[in-house]
C-alpha cells in the first residue's frame, strides 16, 4: 500500500491539475469503487458533479479533496487563483472526496487506454481525470468535513494522528505516547493513531537507520531512542519523496504514470539474503502482523523474551 511519500507525490499532482477547477462529468465504471460511500455510486456521481474542487489534501496515507458546490469560483476559466487556500468565492468546503488507493489505486490525468479504468471524471477545462485500480481495493467516498484540533478532516479520517511532515506534528507528545504503549515497537510506527503515514517500508528502514529490532518494546525504549527513531522516519521519507516515493512495479505511480525511484536507496526493506550496507552481515526476513520485517541480525539484535 502506498505510504506518506507515494501519497504526497500524489496530492501534489492533483494539487496542480484539479485545485479551481469543476466537475462536470462522473461516471462510477465498476461498482467496488464506491463501496466506501454507504448511499451508493449514484449519490456518489450527485455530490461531485457540478462542484469544485478546494484544495488537495493529506493527512499521513490518507488523501482526500474538499469540495464547494455552487457559486462561480476563482480559478476557472482564466479567473484569478484563490487567495485562501481550500476557499473559493467565499464558500468554505463541507464536504470532500476520500481518495483511497488501495494496493493499487492510481489516479492519472488524461486520455488513456485502462482495462482497469474503475472512475472517469471530466473537468470543466476538458481535462479527464481516471481513477484506474487494478486490484479494486481503492475507491472513493464522499465525506463531511469536520474540525479536529483545528484542522478541517473528513469523518473517516478524524481519528488519524498528524504525520511527521505537518507543520503542526508534536515530536514530544508522539514520544511520550509512543513510551506509554507496552508492545512491539513497530507495532507503534504502524498504528496511524499514533503517528500516521508510516507503513512497512519506512518503518523498517527507520529502524534499520537507528538501529533497532522491531520487537522491542517501545515502553521499554527511552525517550531519546523514540525521539531519534521518530527522526529517522521522518528523514527516510522526506529522501523517498525527493525521488517520487518506492515503487516495486507498476502499480504506484504519479498522475503522469511515472514511477518512483527511492526503492533503489532502500537498506532493509526487500534485502532478505543480501549483506547489509553497514556491516556485512546477511540482512533477514521474518513475520509480523501478517507481513515481512526486514532487519539485519547483526546491528539490529533480537531481543530476548
Amino acid at each position: 500500500m502506498p505510504e506518506l511519500p507515494e501519497v504526497e507525490v500524489v496530492r501534489r499532482g492533483l494539487a496542480d491539475h484539479l485545485v479551481g477547477r469543476t466537475v462536470t462529468g462522473v461516471e462510477v465504471l465498476h461498482p467496488r469503487a464506491a463501496r466506501r460511500h454507504a448511499a451508493g455510486d449514484a449519490d456518489l456521481i450527485g455530490q461531485i458533479l457540478g462542484a469544485t474542487v478546494a484544495s488537495a489534501e493529506r493527512r499521513g496515507k490518507f488523501l482526500w479533496l474538499p469540495l464547494v458546490h455552487g457559486g462561480e469560483p476563482p480559478g476557472v476559466l482564466g479567473g484569478e487563483p484563490p487567495d485562501l487556500p481550500g476557499v473559493l468565492g467565499g464558500e468554505t468546503p463541507d464536504t470532500a472526496v476520500v481518495v483511497h488507493l488501495g494496493m493499487s489505486g492510481q489516479m492519472l490525468f488524461g486520455e488513456g487506454v485502462d482495462t482497469h479504468l474503475r472512475i472517469r471524471v471530466r473537468l470543466d477545462d476538458g481535462t479527464l481525470l481516471r481513477f484506474v485500480d487494478q486490484r479494486t481495493f481503492g475507491g472513493w467516498a464522499v465525506d463531511p468535513l469536520v474540525e479536529v484540533d483545528g484542522a478541517a478532516l473528513p469523518a473517516s479520517v478524524a481519528h488519524i494522528a498528524r504525520d511527521p511532515l505537518d507543520p503542526a506534528f508534536d515530536r514530544a507528545a508522539v514520544v511520550a505516547a509512543m513510551k506509554r504503549k507496552n508492545t512491539e515497537v513497530k507495532r507503534v510506527l504502524l498504528d496511524q493513531t499514533v503517528v500516521s503515514g508510516i507503513g512497512n517500508i519506512y518503518a523498517d528502514e527507520a529502524l534499520w537507520r537507528s538501529r533497532l529490532h522491531g520487537r522491542r518494546l517501545a515502553s521499554a525504549l527511552t525517550r531519546p531512542a523514540l525521539g531519534r527513531l521518530l527522526d529517522d522516519a521522518t528523514a527516510v521519507m522526506r529522501e523517498a519523496l525527493d525521488q517520487g516515493g518506492t515503487s516495486f512495479d507498476s502499480l504506484y505511480v504519479n498522475v503522469n504514470g511515472q514511477s518512483g525511484y527511492f526503492e533503489r536507496s532502500l537498506n532493509a526493506y526487500g534485502r532478505d539474503g543480501e549483506p547489509c550496507r553497514r556491516c556485512g552481515a546477511i540482512m533477514r526476513r521474518e513475520q509480523f502482523m501478517n507481513r515481512g520485517s526486514h532487519f539485519c541480525p547483526h546491528c539490529q539484535t533480537v531481543p530476548r523474551r
